[in-house]
């Protein structure tokens, strides 16, 4: 009877000390919403982050449009990261101070092999040809617009889709035969689709801004999460996916 109440004290007394060790390990929780386009870099991100910092993220990918609508609705956001400055700038007073962290530019991606033999953003006023964009309100399908524009181009969209993934996708599957995406989706959808070159003199630079929202209850781990993003370990992992530096 002695030696089991003296096992037992003992095994007590481990899991006294086992206890602190455990809440330190205990991880954070960050939630961040970020740009369609930001999925496969932001993911690589989240693990090199959560690796230094024991910190867990959780992304809420989408169109930026949508996702400051949501912010503005009350939806819980430590961090935004968006593909424009225009939509950052409507939750300005959700939201510190924004900071750039990325550039990216458009390019046309048509199915494997360019069947159809697209060359130029002219080509997609064929009609031939099932184009798809981004709605207006995203911002590749402006962007999209604005090169079109520059290219005094006219297209009649087969649909209009709800963010840049779903514009990929719509090519992916062959239910079109192009639409206007970011260099980084065609680079990452390498093997599914191709991608035709958008000139210089007709191209737009997508800027991405990123900041922590001002109601979010994990500010220093908010603030370690953005100034990774913003770092040259940063830089260097979006660059894998073919983001261009600040």
């Amino acid at each position: 009877m002695r030696r089991t109440l003296c096992r037992f004290a003992f095994a007590v007394a481990l899991l006294a000390l086992a206890l602190p060790a455990r809440a330190q390990e205990s991880k954070h929780e960050l939630t961040v919403f970020a740009a369609a386009s930001l999925s496969e870099s932001f993911q690589a991100l989240a693990t090199a982050f959560e690796a230094r910092t024991h910190t867990h993220v959780t992304f809420s990918f989408g169109a930026s449009s949508l996702l400051v609508t949501q912010l503005q609705q009350g939806a819980p956001a430590d961090v935004l990261a968006t593909a424009d400055e225009v939509t950052m700038a409507r939750v300005r007073d959700l939201v510190d101070a924004p900071r750039t962290f990325a550039h990216n530019r458009l390019q046309i991606a048509v199915e494997k092999g360019n069947p159809k033999r697209v060359a130029k953003l002219s080509d997609l006023a064929r009609t031939d040809l099932a184009v798809v964009l981004a709605a207006e309100q995203v911002p590749v399908g402006k962007y999209a617009r604005e090169a079109l524009a520059e290219a005094k181009v006219s297209v009649t969209p087969r649909s209009l889709e709800a963010d840049v993934k779903a514009v990929l996708n719509k090519v992916i599957l062959g239910e079109a035969d192009a639409g206007i995406v970011y260099t980084t989706d065609v680079r990452s959808a390498a093997g599914k689709v191709d991608g035709v070159e958008i000139p210089d003199s007709q191209n737009v630079v997508a800027t991405y801004p990123i900041a922590i929202a001002k109601a979010t209850h994990e500010a220093g781990e908010a603030n370690a999460f953005v100034d990774f993003v913003v770092s040259s370990e940063g830089r260097e992992v979006l660059g894998r996916f073919g983001f261009a530096p600040p």
